[in-house]
């Protein structure tokens, strides 16, 4: 029976394969990545600080930068839009409940 699957590394050492993946939270992400839009730091120095591969970054900076441009769209897709579109929903169900009440008193007739 084999415990862990060994593999021998570059330096000749063994280690374990069984070895998690690191899970970040959207606010360790954001703070990444607003660091490399930043471009205070390289990627190779931000990639040491916070523990990161270079490449995980650049993936975490590019979707920021495409989603930043939503914050500031008007209408439907842009902040408030939702509450507009609820609005119209709400006034649109109004209108149809509406006819249908005026329909119902034609055909039920006066009722005391």
């Amino acid at each position: 029976m084999v415990e862990d699957q060994l593999v021998p590394s570059f330096e000749g050492e063994v280690r374990g394969m069984s070895k998690k993946r690191k899970r970040h939270s959207a606010e360790f992400k954001a703070k990444v990545a607003l660091e490399a839009i930043k471009g205070v730091k390289t990627l190779q120095e931000l990639a040491k600080d916070f523990q990161v591969h270079p490449t995980q970054i650049t993936i975490w900076k590019k979707q920021m930068s495409s989603q930043v441009a939503g914050l500031f769209k008007r209408g439907e897709s842009g902040a408030g839009g939702g509450a507009e579109e609820e609005l119209r929903q709400a006034y649109e169900k109004i209108g149809r409940l509406d006819v249908e009440l005026d329909w119902l008193k034609k055909k039920v007739g006066p009722v005391y």
